[in-house]
């Protein structure tokens, strides 16, 4: 009996062991803060932005500073759309909605110090699909919100990227006003 419980301890540390080498040898690794390329940025966003105070904490944990005002930046961040939408995918047979398809439309541009514009106005469009049933109406209200907030965090980190990419744009840009010096 104590064999076998060894042995099945022994087998389920091996199973991590395996578990552990293959997720290093896909390449797999935890994202890290996003590399910059400005140390101040102007958020455009109102005082109560759920999306606004993600975005922000994400920034700073960056290393780039977060500024009040749009002088004081190297980037300026302006928010041109953010709406939620809410739509019937399905009905059942007696008429009565069984899928909802949840939208979140975010539209932004970036401008440097000098009003150059570093990222066209860019549209991002997140959705996701969430069944719908009567009987159980806030469990559905709850996941819905749950639903918002994961598109928020993937609406964040994709803004992050962007932000990160311009760092071509703006090396680009700089080294075309070299040149032509």
């Amino acid at each position: 009996m104590h064999a076998q419980v060894q042995l099945k301890r022994f087998s389920q540390w091996l199973l991590l062991v395996a578990a552990a080498v293959m997720l290093t040898a896909c390449g797999f690794h935890l994202r890290g803060a996003a590399d910059l390329p400005f140390k101040t940025i102007y958020l455009g966003f109102g005082a109560n932005s759920a999306v606004g105070v993600e975005l922000k904490r994400n920034i700073e944990a960056s290393g780039a500073k977060v500024v009040a005002d749009p002088k004081d930046a190297e980037a300026n961040l302006k928010v041109l759309a953010d709406s939620r939408d809410r739509q019937v995918l399905t009905l059942n047979t007696n008429g009565r909605v069984r899928e909802f398809a949840l939208f979140q439309r975010f539209t932004f541009s970036v401008t440097d110090a000098k009003g150059v514009t570093v990222i066209p106005p860019t549209a991002i469009t997140l959705r996701r699909v969430i069944t719908y049933d009567e009987n159980q109406e806030l469990a559905k209200q709850a996941e819905e919100v749950l639903l918002y907030r994961d598109m928020q965090s993937d609406l964040v980190q994709q803004i992050l990227r962007r932000l990160a990419a311009s760092r071509t744009a703006i090396k680009n840009e700089k080294e075309a006003a070299e040149s032509d010096s």
